[in-house]
């Protein structure tokens, strides 16, 4: 069992590593071959925790506690010798890291990590005794906010290490990810890789000036445009990783040159204050330009679901790694699997052609699994039937009595994501065949019971969006149907799909100030799971159309007047609620329920198929656009009535 960790570099990654595994109780040996990067490493650990305790993530005993499990060395022998795992966190040259690892091994007989972003474990293995337990232990920058860690398996590596080091991962608070064969660039970085090389030749090329691209991709909701993350990383790092793919995965990548002259004048991007663009106060000067679609997400796309296909034919990752390790390793809200189910095998195989043929570049030929029409096959390699005993991180169950708890877990705001979606139909699968189970309670955390849907996920058609209004209409629609009692418990924000959530329940409980609303006009939407249609039935006409057309938000105590919430408490909602459930469980006949809720929601009149179709024919619009990307900016809307 891992129980103290030596961290070998004590820069900004290697003293970042350290605070994570001193903050969940682990001793931690930080060391440094020079004494000046072990003061700043103290300095920057101390920072990072108060940071922690302003936004109330731990306390000042929290800070003492994680100060105290770190010790601090000039010397590699004396860090390593009583640790149980070594993480070499130096630079990422490989004569530095085989030289420094090469030390490591001398010292200790216990597991040795590296945590390379692109060098091959197995190259490096053989520089070390006992390479079998030579492991990656990749952390994404910055350690202390980002999840993922890659768990790199070398040629020579002990199948229990990797377990070991994917559990410990998983102990520290990280979302791991199995990388199976050991292959540059490994899943999340090789993902990037064909994308750097399209920009790199494209710059070369003059395919359009690097403003007009980066303001393309800021028009569609990244923080930064592909030319300015190239500055912000260094363009240094964009060459280096270029060379090295050109070397391990094709030679195209080492066929662009277009930032030699960059290198050469060292003029590196942020860290020289230079390079693509001007930097003045960690801020690049971008000048105004038109914005051009000559390089677009579609070919990113593209291109990013052709490199998952290649590591999935390659035995490197599953689908399922590849898709988390893109998600929390780009901290993106969706990866390339769930692109590719939005988009069909002919768009992803004709973008890429279009890319070959322009380009001339092997990396960006379709490949095997895209050619021959198995892209959707190759990502849903999983059993139809539904896996009863599946744990979600994003939706907890258990039972009481005859009740059922539903707590929506989707971080602080639990937004209404295809997965938190899914995740509540499989639970109602379960919940239908449950006959012990007679009142079911749908409640999410003191900050939200939902603040509405997740708007950076990726759809990519009208006739996606308006499937996936029809989906989220259906699976409220079962709860109607069911003969058991839904109460939505609802404290704190009840916005857009959340209230519709709450508006198919039978019974909904509150605070007095809970806020309650449907944002959705004010983007450019209306409310598509159902909302449209039983807000009306529930309180009339008026007052629906009041709340919907002017995105206006009530409180609990006004939601009970105007007949949405139904029993109001003013303090201990979670009690009250859980008494009237168990109440309710025990006296009121299942078979009773399903009759009256029939016959009470047939009588009203509800067009859920109209309210689907008309969310499909506003995504075509170009207010919906405007109205997502103003509130990514948070700041107001220039809707121009289409």
């Amino acid at each position: 069992m891992i129980k103290q960790v030596a961290v070998i570099g004590a820069g900004i990654m290697g003293h970042s590593i350290a605070e994570v595994f001193a903050l969940n109780g682990y001793k931690v040996n930080l060391e440094d071959f020079y004494p000046e990067v072990i003061e700043k490493a103290k300095i920057g650990i101390d920072n990072s925790l108060d940071k922690l305790i302003a936004s109330k993530k731990i306390d000042e005993n929290g800070k003492k506690a994680a100060l105290e499990n770190i010790k601090f060395f000039n010397n590699i022998e004396e860090a390593v010798k009583d640790a149980d795992l070594s993480i070499e966190v130096v630079p990422e040259i490989y004569e530095i890291k085989v030289k420094v690892l090469k030390e490591i091994s001398q010292h200790t007989e216990k597991i040795i990590a590296s945590n390379t972003s692109n060098i091959r474990i197995t190259e490096m293995g053989e520089e070390i005794r006992k390479p079998e337990r030579f492991i990656g232990m990749h952390f994404f920058n910055p350690p202390i906010l980002m999840k993922l860690v890659e768990v790199i398996k070398g040629d020579k590596t002990s199948g229990e290490y990797v377990d070991e080091i994917y559990e410990l991962a998983e102990k520290i608070g990280k979302k791991p990810i199995k990388v199976l064969k050991d292959e540059a660039g490994f899943v999340v970085n090789r993902i990037s890789a064909p994308e750097m090389l399209l920009l790199c030749t494209a710059y070369g090329n003059k395919i359009a000036k690097p403003e007009a691209i980066d303001k393309y991709f800021k028009s569609q909701g990244l923080p930064m445009g592909p030319y300015q993350l190239f500055d912000y990383v260094g363009l240094d790092t964009v060459v280096d990783s270029l060379k090295y793919y050109g070397k391990e995965l094709s030679p195209d990548y080492g066929k662009c040159h277009a930032f030699d002259s960059f290198i050469e004048s060292k003029h590196l991007g942020l860290k020289t204050g230079s390079g693509i663009y001007k930097w003045e106060n960690g801020k690049a000067i971008i000048p105004d330009a038109e914005e051009s679609d000559k390089i677009n997400l579609m070919d990113m796309f593209a291109l990013e679901i052709n490199e998952a296909t290649r590591l999935i034919e390659d035995g490197v990752a599953s689908p399922d790694d590849i898709e988390t390790g893109v998600k929390y390793g780009l901290n993106r809200p969706f990866g390339p699997i769930t692109v590719a189910n939005g988009l069909s095998n002919d768009e992803v195989l004709e973008t890429l052609k279009r890319l070959y043929t322009q380009y001339n570049l092997e990396v960006f030929k379709p490949s095997k699994t895209i050619e021959t029409h198995k892209m959707k096959e190759a990502f849903n390699k999983k059993p139809d039937e539904i896996k009863k005993e599946e744990k979600s991180e994003i939706l907890g169950y258990r039972i009481e009595g005859k009740v059922g708890i539903i707590t929506l877990m989707n971080g602080k705001n639990n937004l209404m994501s295809f997965e938190l979606l899914k995740a509540v139909d499989r639970q109602l699968d379960l919940i239908e065949e449950a006959n012990n189970v007679n009142v079911v309670i749908i409640r999410g955390n003191d900050r939200a019971f939902s603040a509405g849907a997740d708007l950076s996920q990726f759809i990519s058609n009208p006739y996606m969006f308006m499937k996936i209004s029809s989906t989220g209409e259906n699976i409220f629609d079962r709860i109607t149907k069911m003969n058991k009692i839904f109460i939505a418990q609802l404290k704190g924000y009840v916005l857009g799909g959340g209230f519709e959530l709450a508006l198919a329940c039978d019974i909904r409980t509150s605070i007095a100030d809970s806020v309650i609303g449907f944002p959705e006009t004010s983007l450019g939407l209306i409310p598509g799971y159902g909302g449209s249609q039983r807000l009306p039935n529930l309180i009339g006409i008026s007052r629906a159309m009041d709340m919907i057309l002017t995105s206006e938000r009530i409180s609990g105590e006004k939601a009970q007047e105007y007949g949405i919430v139904t029993r109001l408490f003013s303090d201990n909602l979670e009690e009250n609620t859980m008494k009237l459930a168990k109440d309710l469980s025990e006296r009121i006949s299942p078979a009773s329920v399903y009759v009256a809720k029939r016959l009470i929601y047939n009588t009203a009149t509800i067009n859920l198929d109209e309210e689907a179709l008309s969310m499909g024919m506003l995504y075509a619009g170009n207010d919906l656009k405007e109205g997502v990307k103003a509130f990514l900016e948070k700041r107001k809307p220039d809707y121009k009535g289409n």
